[in-house]
């Protein structure tokens, strides 16, 4: 086939390739562990104030969201507090806000979403109900690039600010591609999983 000779079929490279197109399987499996581990973990997170605290500018200027919280963006800006450090007049705002229950019952619902997906070899068909729900939840968070000004390098003075440069928030968001991607294989292999069995 495409004009290889047999001496070429038996290399090492073309040995490899083989390999490597019988690890289909492997990979669906390693993208369904990776999601629950980073599901569940991430979800777990959001009980300590400093996740809830970071999650603020992204919910905040979200026109789907933002109903969530007690005061309107920009006025969080005033009372974010760095990975690690005590405000304590920055948590009570944030309490006031409503930061804490709010990231509660979104870090319940994507611990949710994992557990879900982790199902697979038991319930596919649940699995891939949790993987359509991841694949809503990553295009909603990759939302966040138009909606929240944070996630570009701001105009503080350098040149260099604005699109296409990514701040550290922008980086967390724009991973979501792969969360997306890796939803979306998980709920195709879920679903025929399922169709096989029924």
């Amino acid at each position: 086939m495409c004009g290889m000779t047999p001496e070429k079929k038996t290399s090492p490279v073309h040995a490899l390739y083989e390999l490597a197109a019988r690890g289909e399987t492997i990979g669906f499996t390693l993208t369904r562990i990776g999601l629950v581990v980073v599901l569940v973990w991430i979800g777990a997170l959001k009980i300590y104030p400093y996740e809830a605290d970071g999650i603020v500018p992204f919910v905040a200027n979200s026109p789907v969201m933002s109903f969530f919280y007690e005061y309107p963006a920009p006025d969080y800006r005033a009372h974010m507090n760095p990975e690690g450090a005590l405000v304590p007049e920055n948590r009570a705002w944030h309490a006031e806000n409503g930061t804490y229950p709010f990231a509660l019952g979104l870090g319940a619902v994507i611990v949710l979403y994992g557990v879900m997906i982790g199902l697979h070899p038991w319930l596919p068909q649940v699995a891939a109900v949790g993987s359509a729900l991841v694949v809503i939840m990553a295009l909603v968070t990759l939302s966040f690039l138009v909606t929240t000004p944070e996630t570009w390098v701001p105009d503080l003075g350098d040149e260099h600010h604005g699109f296409p440069l990514l701040s550290g928030r922008g980086r967390l968001v724009v991973k979501d591609a792969i969360m997306l991607g890796a939803g979306w294989v998980t709920m195709a292999h879920s679903a025929k999983v399922y169709l096989r069995a029924v």
